[in-house]
């Protein structure tokens, strides 16, 4: 794996649309709020002992972090439909495992693509989704978690994710 494409994310079209849409009111009018809000707290007087600059300053701080963020993510991201045929895991698809006896369903991918949905979401780098991705459906794989055990899952569906 290359190191683009160990720091790639994938997202849906819609999800990248999204994230783009957001990006651009932070940048753009986004920050023009903010900066009339610190404006405003800092016609007030004393900026020690203001409460209401410091707390614009915050956001201002909070809303920079997010801008970084996303930037970062979309100059990363591969967009489109995932790669692989149903019934293989990969990035950007639904799946069903079992793990100690019990199904668990979730998103393999980025938070970013599940936008408002209640599915959990686990990163196709982390232990689990390192594991999975690139199995077929009815492989049983293992991995090692961060608490140093071995654990055994088993695959049992791998769809597309259609947000």
């Amino acid at each position: 794996m290359s190191t683009a494409d160990a720091s790639a994310s994938f997202l849906t079209q819609e999800a990248y649309d999204r994230l783009k849409a957001e990006l651009d009111h932070l940048s753009g009018e986004g920050r023009t709020e903010i900066a009339d809000k610190i404006e405003e707290a800092r016609q007030e007087g004393d900026l020690k002992e203001n409460g209401g600059y410091h707390a614009a300053k915050e956001e201002q701080g909070k809303m920079e972090a997010r801008i970084r963020q996303l930037e970062e993510l979309l100059r990363n991201a591969v967009v489109g439909h995932s790669v692989s045929t149903e019934g293989t895991v990969s990035p950007g698809m639904v799946i069903t495992v079992e793990m100690f006896g019990d199904k668990e369903k979730f998103l393999l991918g980025s938070r970013e693509i599940a936008g408002d949905s209640a599915l959990d979401v686990y990163s196709e780098k982390s232990p689990l989704g390192a594991a999975i991705n690139g199995a077929k459906v009815g492989d049983s794989v293992s991995y090692e978690a961060p608490n140093g055990k071995t654990i055994d899952v088993k695959v049992l569906e791998a769809t597309a994710y259609t947000g």
